[in-house]
This record gives C-alpha cells, sequence and structure tokens, in this order.
C-alpha cells in the first residue's frame, strides 16, 4: 500500500520536518540532561549518539555511493531497465500506451500490406 502520491508527498514532509527540527530538539535533549545533576551526559551517550547541529544540516555529497545503482540501468525515454521491465509503480494503463508507441515506432520501416507490381 502507501504508494498514493498522497502519502509521498507527507512522507517527503515528514523528512523535512524532521530535519529542520534536528537541532532544536538535540538543543532541548542537551538542556534538559545539563538541568538534571542526577544524570550525566556521559552515561547517555552509550544510549543516544549525540551529534552536533552542523552535521545534521550539512549536505551530503551524492559521490559517497548512495545513488542507487538500479536507477542508472532504466532508459529516461521508454521507462525499462535492462531486463525489458517496467517500474513497479508503473499501472498497467501506462505500460501498455509506452508499449503500442514502442511496437508503432518499430513498425514504420514494414513494406506496406497489399499487391506488389
Amino acid at each position: 500500500m502507501a504508494k498514493s502520491l498522497r502519502s509521498k508527498w507527507k512522507r517527503k514532509m515528514r523528512a523535512e520536518k524532521r530535519k529542520k527540527n534536528a537541532p532544536k530538539e538535540l538543543a532541548r535533549l542537551q538542556s534538559i540532561l545539563k538541568t538534571n545533576s542526577d544524570i550525566v551526559m556521559d552515561e547517555v551517550k552509550d544510549i543516544v549518539t549525540v551529534v552536533p547541529a552542523d552535521k545534521v544540516t550539512e549536505k551530503k555529497d551524492p559521490e559517497d555511493g548512495s545513488k542507487m545503482d538500479m536507477d542508472n540501468k532504466r532508459s529516461s525515454k521508454t521507462l525499462l531497465d535492462q531486463h525489458g521491465q517496467y517500474p513497479m509503480w508503473m499501472n498497467p494503463r501506462q505500460r501498455k500506451r509506452l508499449k503500442s508507441k514502442r511496437v508503432k515506432g518499430k513498425n514504420k520501416n514494414k513494406a506496406p500490406k497489399g499487391l506488389a507490381w
């Protein structure tokens, strides 16, 4: 399930919100830990990974190998992968439409049917 455009948009926006609120949450956590004298930050480091706000907000380089390799093997024009398969998210009607365009383009080179004098 969860493949509709609305759910994808909601998921994307939740991720944006997490990125935006991460520095605030970290600061709030640290302020809470500083006010309580019975909890020491060293004890919490075993449970929680404390990351500075600068590292959370900085962008990652796309060259670090995070790009999926299956995206590279898909034709941008026909949306077919190296095995001739369409993506999972594409519905059968779209597949049929693209296939008819593809087949129509191949048949142009054939001689017309009928009598050949």
